[in-house]
């Protein structure tokens, strides 16, 4: 069903954010020495994102993603997972991690109810893992990977693509998805830290080496609501996803809205325009007032991004939830 929005969009789609923290220090996400965490008391408890979560499917939203920062170092999350999955009108609730800490929870993390896995993963190469995600946790990554495809899961596998940085191992990633039934996902860089353009490797210029492989074309597949276009190798087992942010935006079809772990609504990831809504929770707000507030936030949702025009953007990438 969803809510529309000013442009007739129906909106379907809530990000939560769990947390800020993370266990990484990816560059575009989370540099070192530039996080400042959110105090405690400002954080929302599990209780009024469940309220919050509630109203919204009420209002029409029916699929919800949990993020970070890294959501899996948030302590009870798994009963978080599994309080969301009895809320009647949820019919797809997925994880975004980066994959360190599921040998220990991707068991628990199925069991709770969990649909879909994505795993973020830039690169193959142990000594280049270190250095983009700032922790020598690469091994960690892999068996976590592996505990997921154990308990059932078929994760995607996010990869940013990062202009001079791991374009280099494009086809090694491609190269899994002709051998394991998985979809690896291309993401534009988004310069959201920094005013560094020259990190963005288009969507077109990837397509073009993949398929100057030599593996056949890649040929279009029937994808769901959200903002991957998806491919496949003629004889592959499994799929190459591609999310253009940047050049080839998709905003004409968004069907999302953010939720902060402090407390704010965010219509859009590539905007400042932020709604806070912790204050209403907090000094006794109806459910009615927090629809109204749902509702007004979407309605706020501009008709595109325009990454042009913002040079500072207040928050960065684990702050929001991306």
């Amino acid at each position: 069903m969803g809510i529309t929005d000013a442009y007739g969009r129906s909106i379907s789609y809530l990000r939560v954010s769990v947390t800020d923290r993370c266990n990484f220090r990816c560059s575009y996400c989370m540099p070192a020495g530039a996080t400042h965490w959110f105090p405690q008391r400002e954080i929302l408890s599990y209780d009024e994102m469940l309220r919050i979560i509630r109203v919204a499917v009420k209002a029409g939203i029916s699929k919800v993603r949990i993020t970070g920062g890294e959501p899996l170092v948030r302590k009870d999350l798994v009963h978080f997972i599994a309080a969301i999955k009895r809320i009647p009108g949820i019919h797809d609730l997925s994880m975004t991690t980066n994959g360190s800490l599921l040998t220990q929870y991707a068991v628990e993390l199925k069991k709770a109810g969990l649909d879909r896995l994505n795993i973020s993963l830039d690169t193959l190469r142990e000594e280049r893992f270190t250095k983009i995600a700032g922790r020598g946790m690469f091994r960690q990554v892999l068996l976590g990977i592996e505990s997921a495809e154990q308990a059932g899961f078929s994760p995607k596998i996010n990869v940013v693509v990062m202009n001079g940085i791991n374009t280099d191992e494009l086809l090694d990633f491609a190269r899994i998805s002709l051998e394991k039934p998985c979809e690896i996902r291309f993401i534009e860089y988004m310069p959201f830290n920094t005013d560094d353009r020259n990190l963005l490797f288009p969507t077109s210029q990837v397509k073009k080496i993949l398929n100057e492989a030599g593996w056949g074309n890649l040929t279009e597949q029937p994808c769901g609501d959200g903002p991957a276009t998806v491919f496949r190798f003629s004889e592959a087992r499994g799929r190459i996803g591609f999310i253009s942010s940047i050049s080839d935006h998709f905003c004409n079809q968004c069907n999302r809205i953010r939720l902060t772990a402090d407390g704010r609504l965010k219509p859009c990831l590539l905007s400042n325009t932020e709604i806070g809504i912790k204050k209403m929770l907090r000094t006794g707000a109806s459910e009615d007032d927090l629809e109204k507030l749902i509702r007004r936030s979407i309605w706020q949702k501009p008709s595109q991004h325009d990454l042009s025009q913002i040079r500072v953007f207040r928050r960065g990438m684990s702050q929001i939830g991306g």
